[in-house]
């Protein structure tokens, strides 16, 4: 299977797993519990329909948005994700370089395998650094300081994260970093040998923003670990009230999907939200982003930017969410199953191919821009 054979994300998932190890594989396709919720996000947009209007004059269609001060040149953007240098050698440089060439946000992850100061050289685009709350709050303020240093326009605060989702399937494998594997996780990666041939011929595996603060050689370092470990689940709202005091500039928290938390996010100063279940890795059975966006931005969406992610396969998902309220729409799995099959160019082909897909659909739909996007537009079948 070649690059040129895709043209969905199904194709994308299909030309991963052919590469991928399966133990890497389902860390990245993988839910909680039951994986509801993981089936959840994507079916919550079949049950919407979208009605077109006709004759609008939609020879040129602006796609762009503008989301916590910053202009993206469409209305998505690549969600800040872990461990990219597991899935390809080039991990968050490829996707900093392909979200520039397109003129998007993407974001590093406190979990992200190049450092803040290296995307920052990569792209000087729409940047955001996501990262959780600490029990060594020194840690958190020098993430945040780092952060400031290295040009970052906007902080993102992941708070659904407190304690690890149960990913059964990285429990059936042994999946851990560094790993340590069970013998089925280890046949896995025998059977692969041209992901294990990139992964040995190129530079070691790290950390960067974490390296100061967790011990990579001698021990394990299990992604359940780290949140359950590392992470304080005393967190609260005074404490990101003063985080959001100390950054001084956009603030986003992700992970807010209650009404109430939506609206205290706006109240303590936050410039936005990302409503998300963590791509159903965490509290499986919870409400899908998008069924929930229409009473977020209804309370909410005059004060701050709200966003979503969460199962977003397609163009049209993108314009159903726009027309609900949503600013702008955060991708996944759908640009990590490009990166994991074929580096920057899948990347790319896969933004390319959302970017058409957008603008074929907002002209089908008769609208030349993003604000002409409304809930009129929609239909919703019980």
């Amino acid at each position: 299977m070649r690059l040129t054979d895709c043209y969905n994300f199904h194709d994308f998932r299909r030309m991963a797993k052919r590469r991928l190890p399966g133990p890497i594989f389902d860390y990245i396709d993988g839910g909680a519990d039951d994986e509801v919720t993981y089936r959840r996000n994507t079916a919550a947009f079949e049950a919407c329909d979208l009605v077109p209007n006709v004759l609008r004059g939609v020879a040129e269609v602006d796609m762009s948005v503008t989301v916590m001060g910053q202009k993206l040149a469409m209305p998505v953007y690549c969600s800040p994700t872990a461990l990219q240098r597991l899935f390809h050698h080039q991990g968050e440089r490829a996707v900093a370089a392909a979200a520039a060439k397109h003129g998007t946000m993407f974001g590093v992850s406190s979990l992200g395998t190049i450092s803040l100061e290296e995307a920052r050289r990569i792209s000087s685009g729409p940047q955001v650094y996501q990262f959780y709350f600490h029990k060594d709050r020194g840690l958190n303020r020098e993430m945040m300081a780092r952060a400031k240093n290295a040009g970052v326009q906007a902080m993102m605060l992941t708070v659904d994260s407190i304690t690890g989702g149960n990913r059964e399937r990285d429990k059936r494998t042994g999946f851990a970093i560094p790993f340590k594997l069970n013998l089925a996780g280890m046949t896995q990666f025998a059977i692969k040998p041209s992901w294990a041939i990139d992964w040995l011929t190129h530079e070691r595996f790290r950390l960067p923003q974490l390296e100061n603060h967790v011990k990579m050689d001698g021990g394990t370092l299990s992604i359940s670990r780290y949140f359950t470990e590392m992470l304080d689940p005393s967190m609260s709202w005074d404490d990101v009230a003063e985080m959001v005091r100390e950054w001084g500039g956009p603030f986003c928290l992700k992970g807010i999907m209650s009404v109430e938390d939506a609206k205290r996010a706006a109240e303590i100063g936050c410039s936005g939200i990302v409503l998300s279940n963590h791509g159903g890795r965490q509290l499986d059975g919870s409400r899908s982003a998008f069924d929930q966006l229409t009473e977020i931005v209804d309370a909410v969406g005059d004060r701050i930017d709200v966003m979503m992610d969460g199962g977003v396969q397609r163009g049209t998902h993108v314009l159903k969410a726009l027309s609900r309220g949503a600013k702008a729409v955060g991708l996944g799995r759908y640009y990590l199953f490009p990166l994991a099959a074929a580096g920057q160019p899948g990347v790319e082909r896969a933004l390319e191919t959302m970017r058409t897909e957008i603008e074929r659909g907002m002209k089908l739909m008769g609208c030349t821009s993003v604000s002409q996007l409304s809930r009129r537009n929609l239909r919703f079948r019980s």
